[in-house]
């Protein structure tokens, strides 16, 4: 919704004296189309393509024991249940930081956030160079591993940094291309890391490529990034917003999405090897090809729920995704490797395209509900930047909880089957209560409960929810 357009001059960017040569927007109005046009645009897509580069790594680095494991070999003395919990366990990290990143960017500012959690990252990163090598217990690997944890909340503060620069009629292209730029560290590391592996190189080879990356990532942060200071440290908004239903709901529909596509991103290459006897390289050759399409096709999702609306392509999306499951069901158990690469694959891109319409549907539900409280223009669309903004940490944080489940699932079945089937059973059954959900309270019209004549603001919102 688009805040009607004044007579009165848009304000512009300023830097406050107290503020000077920090890099603080003192005004910010994206809502207004002039200020949007004359100067807002600008500003925003800069931050914006900053921010994705410093997700990028970060999702990198969150993701990278993905292809660790696959450099390690019957050397290390870790089994195939080892390797899942490792990845279960940095999948988890991740997703638990994802909480505190989100409000840091309104204690120290988008821009100075940023360049300190790209610092971060050489935490991780040198750790792991430290101790790749046969012999460490582990223990130690479990530990390193849980460092690598921290670049998953990268993820979180970008997404709250980039929901406050953009009008509402935006969000969901730049939600979903802060996203997708930010998941393609995924493939990109597998990437890196099969021709690593094809050039004989070992995984210190790898971590030591991404070090400088990060330096830099920092550095341009600090060069070309902006602080809002409209976003305050809201507390408030922390409570208001995990107190509210729809956070929730769209935590479990987050499980679906985001949760599928980072759970198969570091299981994958793992059911390769295990069920199917491929070698590492082998698997890398195949492992990136899924996460990379599912990276790409996110910013499509969040386009397809700007013009069609986000409820409806999450819902049409779970059902696309449960037909993948069942598919991928039979190939388990048949042993097919064409047909369960192939399938796998789309079920990656479905899982990017979910993404996309999952996260356009949080700022519309919020504004909705603005709407519902009887606020009109920037009133309405201040308070649903506050609601969302703190919301998107928390759904980030539960969504990602889904990768550990699926890593957890995969070890599982391995261990009572021999084989991921077991696991897919279960994640089709979850694919089927997101679609009853999505239908349930954001698609069915409760025309028959409301008159004609006077419906409550309430029901208005909740007759808008099928639009968001």
């Amino acid at each position: 919704m688009t805040a009607p357009s004044t007579d009165t001059a848009p304000p512009s960017p300023t830097v406050s004296p107290t503020r000077k040569g920090s890099r603080w927007i003192e005004e910010w109005d994206p809502e207004n189309e002039t200020f949007w046009n004359d100067k807002g645009e600008k500003i925003a897509r800069r931050n914006l393509l900053f921010s994705v580069l410093s997700e990028h790594i970060g999702f990198s680095i969150w993701t990278m024991w993905s292809v660790l494991v696959l450099f390690m070999g019957p050397e290390y003395g870790l089994t195939p249940a080892d390797k899942f919990l490792l990845t279960s366990m940095v999948t988890l990290v991740g997703a638990v930081v994802r909480v505190p990143y989100t409000f840091a960017v309104a204690i120290f500012g988008g821009r100075n956030w940023t360049i300190v959690s790209a610092a971060l990252l050489l935490i991780p990163t040198v750790a792991a160079f430290a101790v790749m090598e046969p012999g460490t217990s582990f223990s130690t690997f479990l530990l390193v591993g849980l460092l690598a944890g921290i670049g998953g909340g990268n993820f979180a503060s970008s997404m709250t940094n980039i929901n406050a620069f953009f009008p509402l009629r935006k969000k969901g292209w730049a939600l979903g291309l802060n996203a997708g730029g930010g998941n393609i560290g995924v493939p990109v590391l597998q990437l890196v890391g099969l021709a690593v592996i094809g050039a004989s190189g070992g995984p210190r080879v790898l971590l030591g490529i991404y070090i400088p990356l990060i330096l830099i990532a920092a550095a341009l942060a600090a060069l070309y990034m902006d602080n809002l200071a409209s976003v305050k440290n809201d507390t408030g908004a922390a409570v208001d917003s995990a107190k509210d239903a729809h956070t929730w709901i769209m935590s479990f529909l987050y499980v679906g999405t985001f949760g599928s596509f980072i759970g198969y991103s570091f299981a994958f290459g793992q059911v390769l090897t295990n069920q199917f006897g491929r070698t590492p390289l082998q698997a890398a050759y195949l492992t990136f090809i899924g996460p990379l399409l599912g990276s790409l096709i996110r910013p499509l999702g969040g386009w397809l729920a700007d013009k069609y609306g986000g409820a409806r392509i999450t819902l049409y999306n779970y059902v696309g995704m449960a037909a993948a499951t069942a598919v991928l069901v039979f190939a388990s158990m048949q042993k097919s490797l064409p047909l369960f690469v192939s399938v796998f694959v789309v079920l990656f891109v479905l899982s990017g395209l979910g993404n996309g319409s999952t996260y356009k549907m949080i700022p519309g539900i919020f504004q909705a509900k603005a709407v519902a409280r009887g606020l009109q223009g920037e009133e309405a669309a201040a308070y649903g930047r506050r609601l969302s903004g703190a919301s998107m940490g928390l759904i980030g944080a539960v969504g990602a909880l889904g990768g550990v489940g699926i890593n957890l699932a995969f070890r599982q079945s391995f261990l009572s089957y021999g084989s991921g089937t077991g696991a897919f059973v279960a994640f089709l059954a979850f694919y089927a209560a997101c679609f009853a959900v999505t239908w349930a309270v954001y698609l069915r019209r409760p025309a028959g409960r409301i008159t004609a004549a006077s419906p409550s603001s309430e029901a208005k919102a909740q007759l808008s929810y099928a639009e968001v």
